[in-house]
């Protein structure tokens, strides 16, 4: 599912609940990692995350589902990218402009992705 497809299908969504719960849809769509890819813990999250990479193509894990549907949009934002390409992108907007009900807490997780995102 690409990022695009990610965005339209919240954009159909009014409810906060039922859009938090496409969020965790998403998250199922994570393919596994593969052999080879160089994973890193996200330092700053609550929960267990992970963000893998094998050269330009992206993966992650999270222990939490909730937590996964928001690395499986993040991970669909950059997916395919060059880390130059990355650095140029505003992902803490793009982000944001989705509207997602989150807490402080997963802000601050959020946060921690995007950064590592960025500083490829």
């Amino acid at each position: 599912m690409t990022y695009q497809d990610m965005k339209s299908a919240l954009m159909l969504v009014d409810d906060p609940v039922m859009r938090l719960e496409l969020v965790m849809e998403f998250g199922k769509t994570i393919s596994d990692v593969p052999d080879g890819a160089a994973c890193t813990e996200i330092v700053g999250c609550s929960s267990f995350v992970e963000i893998c990479r094998l050269g330009n193509n992206f993966y992650g894990r999270a222990d939490s589902a909730l937590v996964r549907g928001v690395v499986a949009i993040l991970i669909a934002m950059v997916d395919g990218k060059a880390p130059e390409q990355i650095k140029k992108m505003d992902l803490g907007s793009e982000f944001a402009s989705l509207n997602l009900n989150l807490g402080a807490g997963r802000l601050n997780g959020i946060n921690s992705m995007v950064r590592f995102l960025q500083n490829l």
